[in-house]
């Protein structure tokens, strides 16, 4: 039987490894010893230096919606954490199942109606998405730690309320490289309410979209009559929650792990409460979906800066 200890040991030993891999990686692309390998278009990694969901998707889509806004024909390449794809690169579609192309790019993808492609290879993913699509820009989601693809703009997001911790690199603390690294970015913008951030982030819910039949909606006022199921598998559910009980609701909370893989057994609560969930969450239980399971969709709200400054970039490159 293996000891506790050695798998702590083990674990520790692994954060630290991956540590040290992401700063000498970074040193070695940044000081030329390594090749950066350019695709033919602007590219815009959304990204952020600590482990742990930050906001990233509603982001993503935030900016593909305004990028489409501006006449730009935006692309978006992702690992693809948590799908289990036959072959990579995979091109997501509408009808693509969660379990193999992830979670984060289905939902992407039906949000915004952008090409997405998934891939560990950034480049490759790249690669397959311009030679099937018309785009002329690329969103990276995540990557801001895949440096052997070239980008042209790095944005970062951070949860205002989590922060970054100790500000110790991994294992000692939750950063993926130094603090330092933010120096280099060229956005930094707070996911929630922080008073000191130059750009921030706010995610709206309003109202709850059914599994079942996705023409029957209602306003999240209307669960307040009776206590609510909510379910979370994202990176810090609590926020969720807690955006549900400032709208005024009873809250039963089910936090799950980021990337849950769900099944019907699941969601077999004692109580026959309506079940309100995120939109990531409902990408992969429609397959079993009953008629009191909803789904809550955000929609980010960003400072109003954001958007020209981010135009004015793209117009200098």
């Amino acid at each position: 039987m293996v000891s506790p200890l050695s798998v702590n040991v083990a674990v520790i030993a692994f954060k630290l490894a991956l540590s040290i891999n992401y700063h000498a990686t970074s040193q070695a692309y940044r000081t030329g010893i390594f090749k950066q390998l350019a695709l033919p278009v602007p590219v815009i990694v959304v990204g952020n230096i600590s482990v742990g969901g930050s906001g990233k998707t509603p982001f993503v889509i935030w900016l593909a919606l305004f990028l489409q806004k501006q006449g730009w024909r935006p692309g978006i390449i992702s690992r693809g954490y948590g799908g289990k794809a036959d072959y990579y690169p995979c091109s997501v579609h509408h009808d693509s199942l969660a379990a193999q192309v992830g979670d984060e790019p289905l939902l992407i993808h039906r949000r915004t109606q952008c090409p997405v492609v998934v891939a560990a290879d950034r480049i490759a993913a790249g690669q397959q998405l311009l030679a099937e699509n018309n785009c002329n820009i690329i969103i990276t989601d995540d990557g801001l730690q895949h440096y052997r693809l070239q980008r042209d703009l790095e944005i970062v997001i951070i949860d205002s309320k989590r922060g970054l911790g100790n500000q110790a690199c991994l294992p000692a603390g939750p950063l993926r490289e130094p603090i330092s690294r933010l120096q280099t970015v060229n956005f930094i913008i707070q996911h929630g309410e922080s008073e000191n951030a130059e750009l921030s982030m706010q995610l709206l819910i309003h109202q709850a979209i059914q599994l079942q039949d996705e023409i029957a909606q209602k306003a999240l006022s209307e669960f307040v009559t009776t206590p609510v199921h909510a379910v979370a598998g994202i990176g810090h559910p609590q926020r969720f929650f807690d955006q549900l009980q400032q709208l005024g609701l009873t809250v039963i909370p089910h936090a799950f792990a980021d990337h849950q893989h769900y099944t019907a057994a699941d969601f077999q609560f004692p109580e026959p409460y309506p079940i309100l969930m995120t939109e990531k969450d409902a990408v992969k239980c429609q397959q079993f979906a009953s008629e009191n399971m909803w789904y809550v969709p955000a929609e980010a709200k960003l400072s109003a800066s954001l958007g020209p400054e981010i135009d004015q970039k793209l117009r200098e490159l």
